[in-house]
């Protein structure tokens, strides 16, 4: 089986087939469940944020492969195939680990450097693990990509090429102002309570805003997220939550409001934005950060109104200075890369080498048990002593071996050596895929533990 990658981007599609191919939450649970269901994959995860839809799948055909992850997200994205296959990516094995270690440090990310990926390829793990979609190569993968991460952020400067696309989105709206006291006295509404909302929410606190208003379809949620920023320790902004209904209300008060919620439609029309325009006379600055998009972007054409979204940030993003830190994030990456490729063609062949010690224990066993029925004179501890220089030999004989298989097949193109030595010892295929079975088992409970 081999690791194959199928996704579109902000680098490879314009933003507004992004937008249309947006998966929502139920949509990614079905795409998985589908591709699962589908000959050629095994194994099967979904990285869907604002800007990329990616899937990933353990395959046995390369072409097969392509092909049906390519027909599946055409069939749930509701975008049709032959307009979206122009934007299509595939990255296959290594360049596939090497797409998603890159992914998770920020390199391909809009804003270089951002670290909200690690949080979204933590949950497209935990979504594969809780639908039992993901076995050891995606669990393996995915985790590994988590460390890779986290270990640009922490060794490198990483952090200092980019910030997190709420920073960014809000820097573009203080263009043209003293964007160290831009936000100071005004007011905020942050529409949403996820993840997105609650770093837009923070970040306006401690850019100086007097009051963040939180408005979101769950009222328990937008109060936590209050608690949160009022709390002891915690920003100390003035902050309240308000129903979805109020957002017409708050409209006309704020001066600075940010969307991001998970609707597949409009949020903020046109017509709810011209409408509060008109009982206000200070200027109104949108982000809109969600994909699909929150707010009409017939807005910015409102006077008094400077509206910023994913395609305009995409856009100033492409002009974006990149640190030096990112030459030295792209070596850990091709070492991870290698490290990874390495463990993964040891751990293919380690079924195969216990399996073989399985088959030779057996034989010492039955060997034994004629030797007994031969010579039943034997007192307990002499049938002991045999039976343990028996197994000393087996064991010499076989571990020069299997050491020396384990390393060459952790090479490039040591693939092979997993099916010589099943040749060679004529090993029965079934003990070899009950041991591997056994081993998804055991790695798919363990790595549950750990998200």
């Amino acid at each position: 089986m081999s690791l194959l990658v199928v996704g579109l981007s902000h680098r490879s599609a314009p933003v507004s087939v992004l937008e249309r191919a947006s998966l929502d939450t139920d949509t990614q649970t079905k795409l998985l469940q589908d591709t699962l269901a589908a000959e050629p994959a095994v194994e099967a995860a979904v990285l869907a944020t604002c800007n990329r839809i990616e899937l990933y799948a353990d395959v046995d055909k390369f072409h097969a492969g392509v092909a049906e992850l390519s027909t599946l997200l055409a069939q749930h994205s509701g975008v049709g195939l032959e307009e979206l296959t122009p934007y299509l990516y595939v990255h296959y094995e290594d360049r596939a680990v090497h797409h998603l270690f890159s992914v998770a440090c920020g390199l391909d990310s809009m804003v270089v450097g951002e670290g909200q990926i690690l949080g979204q390829i933590k949950d497209a793990l935990a979504r594969g693990q809780e639908l039992h979609t993901a076995g050891r190569l995606l669990n393996d993968l995915f985790q590994q990509a988590l460390r890779v991460g986290k270990r640009a952020h922490s060794e490198t400067g990483i952090d200092r090429a980019g910030q997190s696309l709420v920073t960014f989105g809000l820097e573009q709206l203080a263009l043209g102002t003293d964007v160290d006291t831009w936000a100071e006295g005004k007011r905020a509404l942050v529409i949403g309570a996820g993840s997105m909302s609650s770093l837009a929410a923070a970040t306006l606190a401690r850019a100086g805003v007097a009051e963040v208003v939180i408005a979101n379809r769950t009222m328990e949620r937008a109060e936590r997220l209050v608690r949160i920023l009022t709390e002891p320790g915690g920003t100390g902004v003035a902050a309240r939550a308000v129903a979805m209904g109020r957002v017409g209300d708050e409209l006309t008060r704020a001066d600075v409001v940010v969307s991001c919620t998970g609707a597949t439609g409009l949020v903020l029309t046109g017509a709810a934005v011209e409408a509060a325009t008109a009982v206000r006379t200070a200027p109104l600055a949108l982000l809109d950060l969600a994909m699909p998009r929150d707010i009409d972007a017939a807005a910015h054409r409102l006077a008094g109104v400077r509206l910023v979204d994913i395609e305009s940030l995409a856009e100033a993003s492409a002009d974006a200075p990149m640190a030096a830190d990112v030459d030295q994030v792209r070596g850990i990456v091709a070492a991870e890369v290698a490290a990874f490729g390495a463990a993964q063609r040891a751990a293919h062949i380690t079924p195969t080498v216990v399996a073989l010690r399985t088959m030779a224990a057996d034989v010492v066993d039955v060997e034994m048990a004629r030797l007994e029925g031969r010579l039943p004179g034997l007192d307990d501890k002499q049938r002991a002593e045999i039976t343990q220089a028996v197994r000393r030999v087996v064991d010499k004989l076989l571990h020069a071996p299997t050491v020396r298989v384990k390393q060459l097949a952790s090479e490039p193109g040591g693939a092979g050596y997993a099916d010589a030595l099943r040749t060679l010892f004529d090993l029965d295929p079934e003990t070899v895929a009950s041991v591997s079975r056994a081993d998804v088992n055991d790695a798919d409970l363990k790595n549950r533990g750990r998200v």
